[in-house]
Order: structure tokens, then sequence, then C-alpha cells
């Protein structure tokens, strides 16, 4: 039980680390992509940003305002994201999302990093739309860019 505490304080720390002190914040010169979404029912916008060369994202950056959950889960999305090949972005994406449907196989997935601080959103169907915002921004960022191909 002290364990799931403990790990449980550590998410918590994380999220706010990442909401308070985002990564990746900030307008992305050059961007090849850019997409802009948002939870009407909350408030929460983010604009995800994006360079990609060839097929790998050399770059990822964001701007947007909303709750915590939205702000930390694409701080943490930008970083996992550089250097990705496009077809493992969308891994990504699909895991995350995965977990945030409760999938406990893909919460232990040590690939998420970070995001996996995340997991104990899946609890509360209200917020799940939150920590997705920037994932979908990602799908939509994909789906353009397989379409340009």
């Amino acid at each position: 039980m002290t364990t799931d505490v403990q790990l449980s304080s550590l998410y918590q720390q994380v999220i706010l680390d990442h909401y308070r002190k985002p990564k990746n914040k900030g307008d992305l010169e050059e961007a090849t992509a850019t997409v802009f979404m948002e939870n009407p029912v909350c408030g929460d916008e983010i604009r995800l940003q994006v360079r990609i060369e060839g097929d790998e994202i050399v770059e990822a950056r964001f701007v947007g305002s909303g709750c915590s959950i939205s702000q930390a889960s694409i701080s943490m999305l930008t970083q996992v994201l550089k250097g990705k090949k496009l077809d493992e972005a969308a891994l990504l994406a699909n895991r995350f999302t995965e977990m945030m449907h409760g999938d406990e196989t893909a919460a232990r997935d040590r690939s998420l990093k970070d995001l996996r601080a995340l997991q104990g959103v899946s609890k509360f169907p209200v917020r799940i739309k939150c920590a997705l915002l920037g994932f979908d921004a990602l799908k939509e960022v994909l789906d353009r860019s397989r379409s340009e191909e």
C-alpha cells in the first residue's frame, strides 16, 4: 500500500512540475505542421507545432492554456516526440490513448516515459479529454503528413 501511495505522490509531482514549468512551451519557428485543438467543455486550448524532416519529428513545441492535466500532458508529449519517426509517434499516440481508456498493459509501458504519470486520469472520464488534447493534435499532424505523401 505504501508503494502505491508513494507512486501516486511521485506521479502528482511530475504532473505539477510539467504544469508549473512546461517544457517546450512557445512558438516554433520553421514549423512544418501546426494544429490547434480545444476542449470547449473546460476551456483547454493547445496549439501543437512540429518540424518534420523526412519521416522524423525533429522539434515539437506548444502554446496553450488550461488545466494542469492538459498542459502537463502536452508538455510531456513534446519531450517524447523529439527524434521519433512518424510511425513511432503514431504508436505512441495510440498507446497513450489505450492507457487513458484503462489498459493496464499500456500503463506499464516504459516507452511512455513521464506520460505514465497521467494513468490515474483514466479513472476520471471527464478529464480524459484533457489528457488526450495534445494527442488529438498529434494525430491530426500525422494524418496531414500522410495525406501529403
